[in-house]
C-alpha cells in the first residue's frame, strides 16, 4: 500500500464517481443547523479543510460568508476553481503545511477529511496548521467518524455499479486503523485499479491531546448530523467544536 494513498486516489476521477452520491441533502442540513448553532457574524472569515470540489464551501459562502477552500487534490480544486468569486476562494495546499496565520474565525473540517497520515507528527502538525489559521478565540469545527460505532457497523464486502465502473469494496480494522480497498474494474481500463484508504482511528481523547498541543480546547461534543449528544458507544459521528485560547 503506498504511504501517500490519498494523493492518487483522491485526484481519481473513480474517486469522484464513487463519492458522488453522498447525501447532499444531510450535508446541507448540517451546515445550517452549525450555522444557526455557532452564529458567526456576517462577512465572518471561514477555512474549508479538505474542501474537495467545494461543495460546503460554496453553501457557506452562499450565507453570507467570507470562505477559503484547501485541498490536496489539484483535480478537485480545478474543479472548485470554477465557483471562485469575491467570498469564495480556493487553493491547492497540502494541510500538515503552515496556511494563512492569525486570519479565520471558523475552521473546518467535514465528513472524515483527517487521519490519513502515516505518522503521529503529520497529523499534529496538521492541526498546527488549523490553530494557527484561526485569530484568537476562534472555533474549530472537527467532523470525525467514532470509532466504536464505525468498528461494528462496517459491511465487510460490498460491489457497487456506476455507470461503466465496477466497484468491489472491503473493509476491515486493526488496533490503529480502519482500512478500506476499492478494486475498480471498467471496460475503459486495460487492467483493475486498485486503492487502499486508510484513516487512524483517533478517539475523542486523542483529539483532546491533539488539540491541547495547540491551544484548542473541545468545548461541545455531538454525535451526528442533527446534533444529539455523544455517546462513544452509539453515535455515528464525533463531531467536535474546539475554541483557540
Amino acid at each position: 500500500m503506498q504511504d501517500t494513498w490519498f494523493k492518487d486516489w483522491f485526484n481519481s476521477p473513480y474517486y469522484h464517481k464513487l463519492y458522488a452520491h453522498r447525501d447532499e441533502m444531510e450535508a446541507a442540513g448540517f451546515i445550517d443547523k452549525l450555522i444557526t448553532h455557532l452564529q458567526p457574524a456576517k462577512g465572518a472569515r471561514m477555512l474549508d479543510v479538505a474542501c474537495g470540489k467545494g461543495r460546503h464551501s460554496m453553501q457557506l459562502a452562499a450565507n453570507g460568508f467570507d470562505v477559503t477552500g484547501i485541498d490536496l487534490s489539484k483535480e478537485s480544486i480545478a474543479y472548485a476553481l470554477q465557483n471562485e468569486s469575491e467570498h469564495l476562494h480556493f487553493y491547492e495546499h497540502d494541510m500538515r503545511l503552515p496556511f494563512w496565520i492569525n486570519y479565520f474565525d471558523i475552521a473546518f473540517n467535514f465528513f472524515t477529511s483527517f487521519g490519513y497520515f502515516n505518522t503521529q507528527r503529520e497529523h499534529d502538525n496538521a492541526i498546527r496548521t488549523i490553530a494557527s489559521s484561526l485569530k484568537p478565540d476562534g472555533i474549530l469545527v472537527m467532523d470525525f467518524l467514532n470509532v466504536e460505532f464505525s468498528a461494528h457497523h462496517s459491511v465487510a464486502e460490498s460491489t457497487q455499479t456506476i455507470g461503466s465502473s465496477e466497484y468491489h469494496i472491503s473493509k476491515w480494522f486493526d488496533e490503529k486503523h480502519f482500512y478500506k480497498k476499492i478494486l475498480v474494474e471498467d471496460i475503459q481500463l486495460s487492467k483493475p485499479l486498485q486503492y487502499t484508504e486508510k484513516v487512524s482511528k483517533f478517539s475523542l481523547q486523542n483529539f483532546e491531546a491533539m488539540f491541547g498541543k495547540h491551544s484548542l480546547k473541545i468545548k461541545e461534543v455531538f454525535g451526528d448530523y442533527d446534533f444529539n449528544k455523544y455517546n462513544a458507544k452509539t453515535s455515528p459521528r464525533l463531531i467536535m467544536i474546539a475554541r483557540l485560547s
